[in-house]
């Protein structure tokens, strides 16, 4: 029998998958990037809604705590927008490739949530990706806008990530889920009704854009952000940052069989990818066994 550790370990790989065609689903969807997330979280919360429904879950919560789900809420959409904000402004394999960082932003900020001293070798790996990132830069810089966004979506996640690993040990994923995600629709709402984006335009879909919409916010948000938060009670923030580093992998790959030409970058990209990638992936070993002695 797998324990919960190798059980969780498992089911987050699947949950990475399934992420990865996140990516390719933003590049097929036509709406611009604020629009897509908005319309990412109001469906999954109606998804959430119907499963606590159906499972008759209690999800009355301390007002103090509901204005935590709230902001973690934001920092989950802001980190989606620029996300996708991404794609539309360079391509997957770009967006992806700097999203990698994550584990070494989480590296830097568990420490000063926790109150937990910064390891050395953590700041030399991070030396190491800071590297992989100047040679995508120097080599892509038709794409500077894109790494940015993708860098600022990262740290995003990061926080994210730190954020929600305290939650999970006091409350259930799924509410935590229908909480922080209605936080997202709450504050994307209220920046589209000042800016006066709520019109005929905004509410016009197109078939495939709805279908899309649809396993973007079922598959890929609903039951991977609850599974994902579900996970976290087993494993921790860089654990969970380190597979997530996967995503990658998956996604740049699925690109280039999808899209083909518009994913093809040159021969010095893939050397930056592969070093921050593989540069997170020596940090987790390192980590672990440093752990087991």
């Amino acid at each position: 029998m797998l324990s919960d550790n190798n059980k969780s370990y498992l089911h987050l790989h699947l949950i990475v998958f399934i992420w990865g065609f996140t990516a390719i689903l933003g590049r097929l969807i036509t709406l611009d990037a604020l629009p897509l997330v908005w319309y990412r979280m109001l469906f999954a919360v109606g998804f959430i809604f119907i499963y606590i429904k159906y499972k008759r879950m209690p999800i009355k919560i301390p007002k103090r705590i509901l204005l935590k789900f709230l902001v973690a809420g934001l920092v989950i959409a802001l980190h989606w927008f620029t996300f996708f904000r991404a794609i539309k402004v360079s391509n997957v394999s770009i967006t992806l490739a700097c999203l990698s960082t994550g584990a070494f932003f989480t590296s830097l900020i568990e420490p000063i949530f926790f109150g937990k001293k910064i390891i050395w070798y953590e700041i030399f790996f991070g030396l190491i990706v800071v590297f992989g990132l100047s040679i995508i830069f120097n080599v892509e810089g038709r794409y500077t806008e894109g790494i940015i966004l993708a860098l600022t979506s990262a740290f995003l996640s990061a926080s994210f990530a730190v954020i929600n690993s305290k939650f999970v040990k006091d409350y259930d994923p799924t509410v935590i889920s229908y909480y922080e995600l209605g936080g997202g629709v709450l504050f994307f709402s209220i920046f589209l009704l000042f800016t006066n984006s709520f019109n005929s335009e905004f509410f016009q879909l197109t078939t495939s854009d709805f279908i899309y919409l649809l396993i973007l916010s079922s598959v890929c948000t609903a039951y991977a952000f609850i599974a994902s938060t579900a996970v976290m009670k087993f494993l921790s923030p860089y654990t969970v940052m380190l597979t997530i580093n996967l995503e990658p992998i998956y996604g740049i790959i699925l690109a280039v069989l999808i899209f083909e030409d518009k994913e093809q970058m040159s021969p010095q990209f893939y050397v930056g990818a592969v070093i921050i990638l593989l540069t997170v992936i020596l940090n987790g070993i390192l980590k672990s066994r440093l752990k087991a002695t």
